[in-house]
Order: structure tokens, then C-alpha cells, then sequence
């Protein structure tokens, strides 16, 4: 056999770890084997014995299938798309889900560019172009009507755009943003060109992409509507803080943290174990709404929700303000159980999809109550798991006495 064998050992003078990911390189080899249809990669991790084989023979069309594996598409194939000019080649594979968020990949020569840049541009701008010319030319809009936004287009959507280029231009601290300028017009003009043929060869498909469409911006105006009503009523002013609120006396929000318990008998324990000077105690009643399944106007109707963010005070989504936040802690605490897992699941699905930036500042803490509380005379200690407890009753010898923490309202 013949080949090429290059090896490297990384500097630990310039990297901060040299042990290697195994999970990380596995999903950058999937990630190019999607990339490139037919290409075979091997990866493997002698000392744990890990190896993968990847090839997949569908390309980026497989690979909205696997984003997708566990999603309700509302079309069974993905829309596949490439098109080339100018020694510039656009690959697009999309498909609609029932979700409400979008889902979009870009890469270009293979590197994906997590920051998109000018081939997500010109994707955005064909595919809000296309969706309404089909619209209206099919009677689904009104000739002179409303034209639907370019996130009704995108809501639900699943789609890698994989674009190959000479001198990629390449931006932002850690360039993961094409720059090309031309790009732009490249993938705009073939993606509306090609993209509205093939809505018009296959209606079924069409139907289904235009109808999510109008759905969405029939939603969106909805959202609209309660959001001024809930503007009107002064959600976000800090005269209206939800009665169940135990706040602190702090006045300096750095300082000051917001606790987010699991019903009103956690809610009492908390109550009592505070700093009332700086912690404040927010009860939650149950399992708040899943935003992810849920759009923005049934969101807002949430009253659990509605008490968040009248907390908080920072608004939501395009109205966010991080300097309005009340609280730069804010702390997830639920049951060490499933429910409790669940709730806090929910908590951080919400943060994610409408309070990013809180995420992203370093805002939003789990905190992790015990399982068991082992005592032994006067000494007590407290336990996370069962393999902790069994070390730990060990480790103290016979006469401890164990209890099972069934909630926060038991600490």
C-alpha cells in the first residue's frame, strides 16, 4: 500500500491542552464527510478504544436528515439545490420542520462559518424573495398585500449551505465569517433562480414551505399585538413585581442574585436560608411552557413566564437590554429528581431562545442541591450521587444515619 502519513504533536507552550478531544474530532470528521459526498473517514482512539467510520453518500442532504432525525419534517425529502457560476459552487440542502426556530449552517471550503457572513446573506434575501413571489403568484398572498418577513420564511427551517470558493476571505476575531462581497450575489441570484423552479415542479412541497410561511407571519403579527398590550400594561415596569417575589434590599444589581425555586414549599425553605440583603426568592408554579414548541404570543400568556420577566426587567428578544437586568445572578434551582431536570430544561430552553445574552454574560447559574445528608454524632455531610454516599458511609464508618432529600422543601 501506498500514502501519505502526516503526524504532529501539539506545543504545550502554545496550547492550553494537548490531549485532544475524541468527541470533538469525531464530529469534525462527520461534519466533512457530510460535506463531501462519498468520502470515507476513519477516525480511532487507541487508549479507549473509540473509532468511527465515516462516508455518507447523500452529502449535505444527509445531513439535514441527521439534524433532523428527531424533528417532524413537514416534507419527507430536504430541497437540494447546486448551482455554480463563476468558479463559485453553492450547495443547498433545507427542510422545513414544525418547529419555530430556525436552523442554519454555513461553511465555506469545508469550514463552517459559525458567524455566517455574505453566502448566509445572500441566502436570507433569495429565500424571503422566493417564498413571497411564489406566494402571491399561487394566490397565497394578496397581490398588494403584506409581504411575509424574512423570519416567517426561515421559521422551522432546516438548512446547510455549503459554498467553494478561490481565496476565501475571511473575518472577525476568529474568522469564521466569509467576507467576499461577491458571494452575495452569486448564491442570491441562483438560490431565487433555482429555488422558485422547483417549488413550481414539485406544488406539494411548495404548499407545505409557503403555508408554515403564512402561518408564521399570521403568528407574528399575533405576537406583535401582545407584546403592545403587554407594553401597554407595563409588564416590564418595576412597579408591577409579581406579589410571590421575595426580593432583596440591595439596590445594586451586581450584587445582587434571584433565585428561581420549584413550587411555594421550596420557595418557604429558600425563604428562610437567605441573605435577604442580596438574594431574592422567585417561586415557580410547576413546569413553566416550553417556548421552544410554543410561539411568542402563546408565550406571553404564560403567566409563570410573565412573572420572569417582569423580575428580571430586561425585556425579550429584539427588545432585550442587559442593562436593565434587576439581578446579574440568577440561579436555576430545582429537585434533584427527573421532574426537577425537566423544569430546569424548560428554565434554560427560555433563557436560551429569548434571553441569550444573559447566558452569554455569565448570568444564569444551576445550583445543585444534595441527594443525602449523612451524619455521624455531630458531624453532617452532604452527598450528590449514590456513588458519593456509598464513599462517604465508608469513609465514616458504622453509626451514620442517612437521609433522602425528596426535595428542596425537606432541606
Amino acid at each position: 500500500d501506498t500514502g501519505t502519513i502526516v503526524s504532529f504533536k501539539p506545543d504545550v507552550q502554545i496550547f492550553e491542552t494537548v490531549d485532544l478531544s475524541y468527541e470533538t474530532l469525531s464530529n469534525r470528521f462527520r461534519e466533512i464527510a457530510f460535506l463531501n459526498k462519498g468520502l470515507k473517514l476513519s477516525i480511532s482512539e487507541p487508549k479507549s478504544s473509540q473509532s468511527n467510520t465515516y462516508r455518507f453518500d447523500g452529502g449535505i442532504v444527509e445531513f439535514v436528515q441527521y439534524i433532523n432525525r428527531s424533528k417532524a419534517c413537514l416534507h419527507e425529502k430536504p430541497i437540494y439545490l447546486n448551482v455554480e457560476r463563476d468558479a463559485v459552487t453553492v450547495e443547498l440542502a433545507m427542510q422545513y420542520t414544525d418547529s419555530y426556530s430556525e436552523n442554519i449552517h454555513t461553511f465555506a471550503n469545508n469550514i463552517n462559518t459559525i458567524e455566517g457572513g455574505t453566502h448566509m446573506v445572500g441566502f436570507r434575501s433569495a429565500l424571503t424573495r422566493t417564498i413571497n413571489d411564489y406566494a402571491k403568484k399561487y394566490g397565497f398572498l394578496k397581490p398588494n398585500g403584506e409581504a411575509l418577513a424574512g423570519e416567517d420564511a426561515r421559521e422551522g427551517l432546516t438548512a446547510v449551505i455549503s459554498v467553494r470558493l478561490p481565496e476565501p476571505q475571511f473575518e472577525g476575531q476568529t474568522k469564521t465569517k466569509l467576507g467576499n462581497s461577491d458571494i452575495r450575489g452569486v448564491v442570491e441570484s441562483k438560490v431565487s433562480e433555482k429555488l422558485f423552479e422547483f417549488l413550481e415542479e414539485n406544488p406539494k412541497v411548495a404548499q407545505a414551505c409557503i403555508s408554515k410561511a403564512v402561518l408564521a407571519s399570521q403568528a407574528r403579527e399575533a405576537a406583535r399585538k401582545a407584546r403592545e398590550l403587554t407594553r401597554r400594561k407595563g409588564l416590564l415596569d418595576i412597579g408591577n413585581l409579581p406579589g410571590k417575589l421575595a426580593d432583596c434590599s440591595e439596590k445594586d444589581p451586581s450584587k445582587c442574585e434571584l433565585f428561581l425555586v420549584e413550587g411555594d414549599s421550596a420557595g418557604g425553605s429558600a425563604k428562610q436560608a437567605r441573605d435577604r440583603t442580596f438574594q431574592a426568592i422567585l417561586p415557580l408554579r410547576g413546569k413553566i411552557l416550553n417556548v421552544e414548541k410554543a410561539r411568542l404570543d402563546k408565550m406571553l400568556k404564560n403567566a409563570e413566564i410573565r412573572t420572569i420577566l417582569t423580575a428580571l426587567g430586561t425585556g425579550f428578544d429584539s427588545e432585550f437590554d442587559i442593562t436593565k437586568a434587576r439581578y446579574h445572578r440568577i440561579c436555576i434551582m430545582t429537585d434533584a429528581d427527573v421532574d426537577g431536570a425537566h423544569i430546569r430544561t424548560l428554565l434554560l430552553t427560555f433563557f436560551y431562545r429569548h434571553m441569550e445574552p444573559l447566558i452569554r454574560a455569565g448570568y444564569v447559574y444551576i445550583a445543585q442541591p444534595p441527594l443525602y445528608r449523612v451524619k455521624k454524632g455531630k458531624t453532617e455531610t452532604y452527598v450528590f450521587s449514590d456513588k458519593e454516599l456509598s464513599e462517604t458511609v465508608l469513609a465514616m464508618g458504622q453509626g451514620t444515619e442517612i437521609q433522602r432529600y425528596k426535595g428542596l422543601g425537606e432541606m
